[in-house]
């Protein structure tokens, strides 16, 4: 029997890849990470401008595979979410909306074990920290060097890198983002379609205590979101159309901070720009199956989802959840990991949970990013509906929070072992 260079390889040391290969090693199984870039790039500071919102479940699954400790001094807990349906021109001027919702974590405390509803946490701190737990448990990396190509047979995935080498495993994972090389390589296609929008990044400091409360403003060109960091810092996702981004990235600092300023308000005083300004184009892609032959694909190389709801990441770390458990009750089993049976266990798993999440946010994006004056009024009416409702609630928290539905183990704070 050949022998591998590993039970798994996986492409993209990523924070969903390097979240997956930390899972792996917890359940006793050899991951090999590969990945384009020099993994020290990982541990450096680098500043990309976003920072993801962090379900409690996922924070759960970082403390079971070792990465807590390391994450948690850069972690925002969001104590509550205020979403609020606003008009032009300011998110934060003007007459109050009756239309609102209020999330609070103390109304789900009970059954949270006193978790917040999430976590706010710089993209760059996620990415130094799953790194360096990466790194000291002793996992394998071979970087600078992506995948390049993909052959399978019935001994197993021979993956191709960008510097000739070969490498063997039952099993191989793309975990390298939208335009995934071993997705391509096996066939295996994607839909999607871009938003004529584009989400304008930046971190800013603010005079008063933001205490730990998210706010979110559906306008009429897209969710104005403030999110809070460590440090009484916030992370602004400002959506706008194409044109108007591509116009904000290039302004000079003054009229941002104006235009900026006409979208916050003043309710947290004043507001100082804490790093540069980040325009990202926004779409959506679903790749057409989760797995081929001796693959399976998690992350951005299988959902890439608009950020409206803030769970792109989080459905990723799902993937990595879910699949971990799926390969090591495979090797308990003495099953072969990389075979069509044990694959579907997965797919099966994930399918749906990623599917319908991408469609909701889709509809999300198309019901409140309009000025329709009879979209306005239902969604106003829904909102205020849910708020009203005390279930309704604290259903969407859990939802949010990444606590509802079949859960792996990681995800309820488990060990795979």
């Amino acid at each position: 029997m050949r022998k591998h260079d590993a039970d798994v390889i996986i492409a993209g040391a990523g924070m969903a890849g390097t979240t997956l290969a930390l899972a792996l090693a917890s359940g006793g199984v050899k991951p090999l990470l590969v990945d384009p870039q020099p993994f020290d790039a990982q541990l450096a500071p680098t500043f990309d401008g976003r920072s993801s919102a962090i379900a409690y479940s996922s924070f759960r699954q970082w403390r079971a595979i070792g990465a807590g400790e390391a994450l948690a001094p850069h972690a925002q807990r969001i104590e509550q979410i205020l979403v609020t349906d606003g008009k032009a021109p300011g998110a934060a001027s003007g007459k109050p909306s009756p239309f609102f919702l209020r999330f609070d974590s103390g109304e789900i405390a009970d059954r949270s074990e006193g978790e917040p509803l999430g976590y706010l946490i710089e993209n760059r701190q996620i990415r130094a920290a799953l790194s360096k737990t990466a790194l000291d448990k002793g996992l394998e990396v071979i970087a600078p060097a992506g995948a390049a190509g993909l052959e399978v047979d019935a001994s197993g995935a021979r993956v191709t890198l960008t510097d000739g080498r070969v490498l063997s495993a039952p099993l191989a994972v793309s975990a390298e983002g939208r335009n995934s090389a071993l997705r391509k390589a096996a066939g295996i296609g994607d839909i999607g379609w871009g938003y004529g929008q584009s989400g304008v990044v930046a971190t800013v400091r603010m005079q008063h205590p933001h205490e730990g409360v998210a706010h979110e403003y559906f306008l009429p060109s897209g969710p104005f979101a403030i999110l809070p960091l460590t440090d009484n810092r916030a992370s602004l996702v400002w959506t706008e159309s194409t044109a108007r981004g591509e116009a904000l990235r290039h302004a000079s600092p003054e009229a941002f901070q104006a235009h900026l300023m006409r979208r916050f308000g003043d309710f947290l005083g004043e507001v100082e720009m804490a790093g540069p300004v980040f325009v990202y184009p926004l779409s959506l892609s679903l790749a057409e199956r989760l797995t081929a032959p001796r693959l399976a694909l998690i992350g951005d190389a299988a959902h890439g989802v608009h950020p409206i709801a803030g769970q792109g990441l989080n459905l990723g770390l799902k993937d990595a959840a879910a699949l971990a458990e799926v390969v090591v009750e495979a090797i308990r089993n003495g099953e072969d990991i990389g075979a069509e049976a044990t694959l579907e266990r997965y797919a099966r798993w994930r399918r749906f949970d990623n599917v319908t999440n991408a469609l909701a946010f889709d509809g999300f994006v198309r019901l409140f990013s309009n000025d329709n004056p009879l979209l306005r009024a239902a969604r106003g009416i829904g909102m205020a509906a849910v708020n009203r409702i005390a279930p309704a609630r604290r259903f969407f928290m859990h939802e949010a929070g990444g606590g509802v539905g079949d859960l792996p183990k990681l995800l309820r704070g488990s060990p795979l072992l």
